[in-house]
């Protein structure tokens, strides 16, 4: 999956301690930023830096699975991240979406036991 952003090296960081994998040299070209290997089972983000910051919403994000969505979201908050104000419980858990350092939206899910 790759990510256009301005600050490709940044969101490598941020993406990488959130998910706790590690970043690559795979795609450290100038511009470009990835964590995780295409060798992996788990799918590889790649960052491409582009000129201008992102504008209205994104029609595809990614959904984290965390225990906790609100120690998840303190996390998030430390590593740079925002939460949009957004949150819905549901039967089978709770989904608070987030920022990342540029604005690019994502979902951390708890899903609750049964």
């Amino acid at each position: 999956m790759t990510i256009d952003c301005v600050d490709p090296a940044r969101l490598a960081r941020f993406w990488s301690d959130l998910l706790g994998r590690p970043r690559t040299a795979e795609m450290d070209a100038p511009g470009w930023a990835s964590v995780g290997s295409r060798h992996d089972t788990a799918p590889r983000l790649t960052f491409q830096a582009v000129p201008e910051a992102r504008a209205g919403k994104v029609r595809i994000h990614l959904d984290v699975s965390v225990g906790d969505v609100e120690e998840a979201r303190r996390r998030i908050e430390a590593l740079g991240g925002s939460w949009a104000g957004v949150r819905h419980d549901y039967d089978e858990g709770s989904v608070l979406t987030m920022c990342d350092p540029e604005g690019n939206e994502f979902c951390i899910v708890s899903y609750a036991e049964r």
